[in-house]
């Protein structure tokens, strides 16, 4: 078996698949499971990529849609007696190419897992399998008076397996934190296609090693999660505002979004949006909000003292020079709100790839990335634009090129990869990292080590080992085959 999944003895990748999907079949028939298995090419085709760009090319791969938590042990045990490689995926809608196609693999599809099986409403937590949209969580749990707090751009979209594999962050994380602060316990289906039970319902335990907080984030490579209790929240009390400031620059937004941590609020929403966004914003829907500036930051309070906290932080940004715009009506605030939503999807197709960066600084060293984005797209001729969950630090730096200067084989040119190392650079340089929650994947596998250090990045592969020792989920992600 070679480390990348790929059985050796037995054949090429294509023929051990076959031979892997046939006996998956009689299982599942002796079984009577209700899972489809796809092998057409045409039937295969939606599941090779994600929204990241990365295009796995013309290999060979089957998909499962299983329907039951058996259904996933099942395909774990065929995948180990195979030497079959297994990539779990959910909504699709990854950045980094985690859950993207490789060859001779099956793809496991969650998509079905769409159930809230529970939801405490005294204890404040719910109890979710891995298929169910984001947003859905919060839908279900409104009535109840709760939420789920983590409120990433793509909630509409995206499950939240996928959330949890990523630890994915949000809109509101500044004030509510990521994933990981909202997951208790997991139900994971091991490498040998054994079920575990990680964490606890209650809100407090520390009993052994987390190995919840373990899972979350790992992208698939340490097994498949199934399900998850989930922390909820109360839906805030008052009427949230939602204050829409506009400045001359991208930089000059930023140093007013660190500037409004002096007031002592911790605002629930601290977002910013750069001009070249702002200008799609406008031909997309017909407004004028380049016209204001060329930095936008939404910012947004709730609670019962939302009015007073907003009036606090409108203070600041006014003295900064930004041109302020504040609502408490519902249609304007969701009308706002839409912008960074709709920006982060960038509905209007183009003739481009995106390659989609998402690093984080502390924040006081904000303002100088901002510049150095800036100062790189200059120096190698890209066009980098900026979105950025501003209030944790956390920025994504968008290169943005024309498909017309991709090579014959769909190919970044080099000036792009040597761009995105620069970005890489800076942000390690200003204590940050490289990803801030669309995880490694395959697009920032190569940065890995020169964050994490020769020690600690072949300790995480020893930990990789250990969960999955025949190197069969996912992999190929995160970590360089050696």
């Amino acid at each position: 078996m070679s480390e990348g999944g790929a059985a050796e003895p037995g054949g090429s990748a294509g023929a051990v698949l076959e031979r892997a999907v046939a006996h998956l079949r009689a299982v599942q028939q002796d079984a009577g499971s209700a899972a489809v298995v796809l092998t057409d090419p045409a039937d295969v085709a939606p599941y090779a990529p994600d929204r990241s760009g990365h295009l796995p090319g013309d290999v060979e791969f089957a998909v499962v849609i299983a329907s039951t938590v058996s259904d996933v042990q099942q395909v774990c045990r065929v995948a180990t007696e195979f030497g079959v490689p297994v990539i779990a995926r959910g909504g699709g809608s990854g950045y980094a190419g985690g859950a993207t196609a490789t060859a001779g693999a099956i793809i496991l599809s969650l998509e079905r897992f769409t159930g809230i099986r529970s939801i405490d409403a005294e204890s404040g937590v719910c109890e979710v399998e891995a298929g169910v949209v984001t947003a859905d969580i919060s839908l279900a749990a409104r009535p109840l008076g709760l939420r789920y707090a983590p409120d990433p751009a793509s909630a509409a979209i995206s499950t939240i397996g996928g959330n949890i594999a990523t630890n994915a962050g949000g809109l509101c994380c500044v004030k509510y934190g990521v994933t990981r602060d909202s997951v208790l316990a997991l139900d994971v289906v091991l490498a040998s296609g054994e079920l575990i039970h990680t964490g606890h319902r209650s809100i407090k335990g520390v009993s052994g090693y987390d190995l919840t907080a373990l899972f979350v984030g790992s992208e698939g490579t340490l097994g498949v999660v199934v399900g998850a209790t989930l922390r909820l929240l109360p839906v805030p009390l008052g009427v949230p505002r939602t204050v829409a400031a506009f400045f001359p620059t991208a930089d000059a937004a930023t140093a007013a979004s660190v500037a409004l941590f002096s007031t002592g609020v911790r605002p629930s929403m601290l977002e910013l949006i750069d001009g070249v966004h702002l200008a799609r914003i406008d031909e997309w829907r017909g407004t004028t909000f380049r016209s204001r500036g060329a930095g936008l930051l939404l910012v947004q309070t709730d609670g019962l003292a939302a009015e007073t906290e907003a009036q606090l932080l409108i203070d600041v940004l006014s003295q900064a020079g930004s041109d302020v715009e504040v609502t408490a009506d519902t249609a304007r605030e969701q009308e706002m709100l839409d912008i960074r939503r709709w920006t982060s999807q960038d509905q209007a197709p183009r003739p481009e790839i995106t390659l989609n960066e998402d690093l984080a600084v502390p924040r006081h060293r904000l303002v100088e990335m901002v510049r150095r984005i800036e100062s790189i797209s200059a120096e190698f001729g890209v066009v980098i634009t900026i979105l950025a969950h501003i209030g944790d630090g956390n920025i994504h730096a968008n290169l943005r090129i024309p498909t017309s200067e991709l090579d014959a084989d769909g190919q970044l040119p080099p000036r792009a990869w040597a761009a995105a190392d620069a970005l890489v650079a800076t942000a390690l340089e200003l204590g940050g990292t490289i990803t801030g929650e669309h995880g490694i994947g395959i697009l920032k596998r190569r940065w890995l080590r020169r964050e994490l250090g020769d020690v600690q990045y072949e300790l995480q592969r020893s930990v990789k080992r250990l969960f999955d020792p025949q190197n069969l989920l996912n992999p190929g992600k995160v970590f360089h085959e050696a």
